[in-house]
């Protein structure tokens, strides 16, 4: 392990103890089919969860809000235009912005949706499935190639492998150089960057994609992670109490003889008991 490896893994035990703390007034415009297990994500985390997407109230919600999560998971015009009112409250008060792009390269409404939250507000984090960020990365210009969307999961073609590690870390640290912000792709090994230091995690387990949510629900506590922190280091405890907590959720299932339905509840009871001794001991990053 390099010494800024061990540098970030020093940072774990302060950096947790602030969002504890600070426990962020977490304000979600989000998906509705998951919208109860981000809400209790946030919780266990140690956020505060705040569902509102009434135009007619977001300004005030979002000037009292640590941090704003946008999930475009299911999109409806009045959605859209409360998204925007968020957005731009958000900018006025300094309040970060996290991304959930849930399916851009599927539509062209969610790829405009997207192209203009990211064109015309400051967003302090994207949050997606590699898929999603090498979509964003064309949309930009920052990515040529192009790939067939498989609705919200990752194309098989763009699956985060160590062979293709160091390629994909290159274009997402690219991408967030280019849209000043932190990106943080998420697979079978998730690279975060800041467009300077660009790190890989490789914890988490396969069942995760099989319950739907675990990616909105990893959005949402970014943003209470964030909202208690700061943009890369709150990024960074939320994939790790997120992927860690899937790891002992799936082992407490194995030991039972379970399936999904209790991994998806094992996956907040671990999130709830997240510690940075855990995280420090159990963590596997790499920087790239």
């Amino acid at each position: 392990m390099t010494n800024y490896e061990n540098e970030l893994l020093d940072k774990i035990e302060s950096t947790l103890i602030k969002i504890k703390e600070k426990n962020a007034l977490t304000h979600c415009i989000t998906n509705s089919v998951t919208i109860n297990d981000c809400a209790n994500a946030v919780l266990a985390i140690g956020g505060s969860p705040f569902m509102a997407e009434d135009a007619e109230e977001l300004e005030e919600v979002v000037t009292i809000a640590d941090v704003l999560v946008i999930n475009i998971g299911k999109l409806s015009k009045n959605q859209i235009r409360s998204m925007k009112i968020s957005a731009e409250t958000a900018n006025k008060t300094n309040t970060p912005i996290v991304l959930d792009p849930v399916g851009v390269g599927v539509t062209e409404l969610r790829n405009r949706t997207t192209l203009d939250l990211i064109e015309n507000y400051d967003i302090t984090a994207i949050r997606g499935n590699i898929s999603e960020i090498k979509a964003i990365a064309k949309l930009v210009g920052v990515l040529d190639e192009s790939n067939t969307a498989k609705g919200v999961d990752v194309n098989a073609d763009d699956i985060i492998t160590y062979k293709n590690l160091k390629a994909n870390g290159d274009l997402i640290c690219s991408l967030a150089e280019k849209l000043n912000t932190v990106i943080l792709a998420s697979g079978p090994i998730d690279i975060l960057s800041d467009g300077t230091t660009t790190v890989a995690i490789d914890n988490g387990d396969d069942m995760m994609p099989l319950i739907t949510g675990s990616g909105c629900m990893l959005s949402s506590i970014v943003g209470s992670c964030i909202g208690g922190s700061n943009p890369f280091d709150g990024s960074l405890i939320a994939i790790l109490a997120m992927n860690i907590a899937g790891e002992k959720a799936r082992a407490k299932v194995d030991e039972k003889n379970e399936g999904t339905g209790s991994f998806r509840t094992y996956l907040i009871d671990y999130l709830y008991k997240t510690n940075s001794e855990t995280l420090i001991n159990e963590s596997n990053i790499k920087i790239l």
